[in-house]
């Protein structure tokens, strides 16, 4: 086939004054975009580069393609922006891999997205949202209890997650809170802080989906307040240790594995996602956040570490993925 890759980088993507350092966090590097090529290659696809933004609306118009394999986080700090490009697709009638706009839209919508997973009844941690400033003089903290965590409502990739987002009362997280709405012009949600492990868990397919691992972090310095944040995440070999398969005892992984799928089937998920939990101290897990777009960086990002600890190459993880993709679509892809 020949398959589009729709994606932006970093370095495309501008950055205005007063934007927060990790601004550009969630836009890929030159080596995901190369990795990606080539293991679509190495399967016998031609790849065509589409970019993203006003390059991917040219590309997609003036390129005739079988597929798009995107992994395009969209522009600004719209709530909708994950959405972009999958519209264009669907308007256009060109299938792709990974998940619909809907599906995508609200996923990145954390607030929106713990709602319907409480209702759903899986175990979330406790959470107020913030709007504005005038919030802070008049809202209840009745219902949430400290230590908190603190972060942007519409951000990925860790953005404006900090070791300090953690907050043992309300002065300090009057300040915290304050200083993201500032920062990063949208919602700011606090929860509950579960101490418990942290768990990463990686998806693939459809109908069923398929957990392919379920992945513990663990801070190589023990401490009872760890932070899985974005510092951690860019210098990972330092200071985490990933243990995958994760050695739980007796029924854990199987409620995590449970609730992953469940999760995954009730947001509209499609072809691969990953999912964040928290265990407190039963063993429950506590969902923190759906990732339907996670990164794929051979070496840098939580799905692909899973994939190589487990044995799966990394061609292979990409394959799986286009593969559900295709399946989806059956006789309606051109070959």
């Amino acid at each position: 086939m020949r398959i589009g890759l729709s994606y932006d980088l970093k370095e495309s993507v501008s950055v205005s004054d007063g934007q927060p350092q990790d601004a550009l966090e969630e836009y890929d590097s030159p080596e995901t975009v190369d990795a990606l090529e080539a293991a679509l290659g190495s399967l016998g696809h031609q790849v065509i580069r589409l970019k993203g933004g006003r390059d991917f609306l040219d590309g997609i118009l003036r390129e005739p393609v079988d597929f798009v394999f995107n992994i395009s986080e969209g522009l600004g700090n719209h709530r909708s922006r994950e959405a972009q490009v999958p519209s264009v697709l669907e308007m256009l009638g060109i299938p792709y891999a990974g998940s619909d706009p809907q599906c995508l839209a609200i996923c990145l919508d954390k607030p929106l997205t713990k709602s319907l997973v409480a209702a759903a009844g899986v175990s979330t941690p406790p959470w107020k949202v913030f709007t504005n400033r005038d919030q802070l003089r008049r809202i209840s903290w009745d219902g949430i209890a400290f230590p908190v965590f603190i972060k942007p409502a519409y951000e990925g990739s860790s953005k404006g997650i900090s070791g300090g987002c953690r907050k043992d009362n309300v002065s300090e997280a009057v300040e915290c809170i304050t200083r993201l709405l500032a920062l990063y012009r949208q919602p700011v949600i606090v929860e509950e802080y579960v101490g418990g492990d942290e768990v990463t868990v990686g998806l693939v397919g459809n109908s069923p989906v398929r957990v392919i691992g379920v992945m513990r972090i663990t801070p190589k310095a023990r401490a009872s307040d760890f932070v899985y944040s974005l510092e951690v995440k860019r210098n990972w070999r330092n200071l985490v240790e990933y243990e995958c398969p994760a050695a739980f005892e007796d029924g854990i992984a199987d409620r995590i594995v449970k609730s992953s799928v469940r999760i995954f089937d009730l947001l509209g998920c499609r072809d691969f996602a990953r999912i964040d939990f928290r265990l407190d101290a039963g063993g429950a897990p506590n969902f923190l956040e759906i990732n339907p777009l996670p990164g794929l960086n051979p070496t840098e990002s939580d799905l692909s570490i899973m994939s190589s600890r487990l044995g799966i190459l990394y061609p292979e993880l990409v394959s799986s993925i286009l593969n559900a993709a295709v399946e989806r679509y059956g006789r309606c892809v051109r070959r």
